[in-house]
């Protein structure tokens, strides 16, 4: 049962920009950064519209407000030309239906084209750009191409946590040339991932998994003096055990993190802060649906098997140590949950999570969808919609896009 009502005591004033609030947006055109970054299949249909879903408050509210939305975004990695296959015209047809009026859909981003249908928007018209990466400007920040956007807009509104980690021109540029503010959702992110971290109710627990330690040493480190508990799984954990000795077959390690996790783990008993690893782990030949498994301790996995999943009794260790918790933060799957035979243990560790009576936070692209497939997400306090944004927060970064927002106090 997640812990929703004492939210706001824990994370208020934690943004320190300027909010859509904060601005006179009537009549006014307002380009808002969104992160419609969704998952299709082979038919080019949205198989998770929760990105389009998150950022219908900050819509919605400029609608209402009688601004004149101008809707960007990017799509997967088209690497600067057009490419069909990324083109946001599913997302314009999902958008329509999720906020019951049209919005017309422009295919391109820049050019007379499009400055012509923004030229002719009414009040409470919503427009959406084509894919912003279809020009290169865009990954290459380019000044130019952030100009010629901004050019569309009297405002810029950043709702795309999920990419405010990234130096693109539509997130860093275009704040050059115009007011620009956080939208609804961006400021939830900042608010529950720096709030919780900051004024945390105890114990509080960072439960980390994914495949490499290299990718969570800075929260690690940032956390080190500020959880109660560290509970390691994925293939990261395997690091960590081959440093203390052990013998962990084929299973994920990273040579050059050896010495490092031992010394964090080290770091993390001085500080009297618990550290959970895995105990036994589900072992294949292979990472394919048909290969066969076997449960061993993580101190038995024989040469030519690896680990791709944590067995039971990591499952009740792990479960036994969330349940006091009253803060909880967990980013990456404890092993390949996209196939069936090493599901297991993150789906478990997911009902977990959400049983326990605390404020729960899930961060990172891959968690958020294992707490979806468990059937769980209503029962987690907050989902983060950003994978690499929120592990550069819950290290203490700031983030290019955030930064180049304007503060509080200076006025749009």
């Amino acid at each position: 049962m997640a812990i929703r009502g004492a939210d706001l005591l824990l994370t208020k004033d934690m943004l320190d920009k300027l909010t859509i609030e904060d601005i006179d947006i009537k009549g006014k055109r307002v380009f808002i950064r969104a992160d419609f970054n969704v998952p299709l299949d082979e038919k080019l249909m949205i198989t998770d519209d929760r990105r389009i879903r998150s950022t219908l408050p900050t819509i919605n509210y400029a609608i209402d407000e009688g601004a004149k939305v101008i809707l960007g975004s990017h799509l997967g990695r088209p690497k600067g030309k057009p490419e069909p296959r990324y083109s946001l015209a599913p997302v314009a047809k999902r958008l329509q239906r999720l906020l019951n009026k049209e919005v017309a859909f422009v295919s391109d981003c820049v050019g007379p084209d499009t400055d012509s249908v923004t030229r002719k928007m009414r009040n409470g018209d919503v427009v959406l750009l084509e894919n912003l990466r279809f020009h290169e400007g865009e990954e290459k920040n380019d000044e130019g191409f952030a100009r010629c956007l901004s050019a569309l807009a009297d405002y810029y509104v950043n709702d795309a946590f999920g990419a405010a980690h990234r130096n693109h021109a539509s997130i860093v540029g275009i704040p050059k040339f115009l007011p620009s503010v956080a939208g609804f959702l961006l400021k939830k992110e900042v608010e529950y991932l720096k709030g919780v971290v900051s004024r945390p109710v105890r114990p509080f627990v960072a439960l980390l998994g994914g495949a490499k330690v290299s990718g969570k040493i800075g929260v690690l480190e940032h956390l080190m003096d500020k959880v109660d508990k560290v509970i390691i799984g994925g293939g990261m954990a395997f690091t960590f055990i081959k440093a203390m000795g052990y013998e962990v077959g084929d299973s994920l390690v990273e040579p050059e993190m050896l010495e490092l996790a031992e010394k964090i783990r080290m770091d993390l008993r001085k500080s009297k802060v618990k550290f959970y690893l895995p105990v036994d782990c589900v072992i294949a030949q292979s990472m394919e649906a048909a290969a066969e498994t076997k449960i061993v301790t993580t101190q038995e996995i024989p040469k030519g098997w690896r680990a791709l999943d944590i067995g039971p009794a990591s499952v009740k260790l792990f479960t036994e140590a969330i349940q006091d918790a009253k803060t909880v933060i967990w980013n990456g799957p404890m092993g390949v949950f996209e196939m069936d035979a090493f599901s297991r243990g993150t789906f478990a560790i997911a009902h977990s999570v959400a049983d326990a009576y605390a404020m729960t936070i899930v961060g990172g692209g891959d968690t958020d969808l294992a707490v979806s497939r468990a059937g769980v997400s209503d029962a987690i306090s907050f989902i983060s919609t950003g994978g690499g944004a929120s592990l550069q927060l819950l290290e203490g970064k700031e983030l290019p896009g955030i930064a180049a927002l304007t503060d509080k106090g200076k006025g749009a």
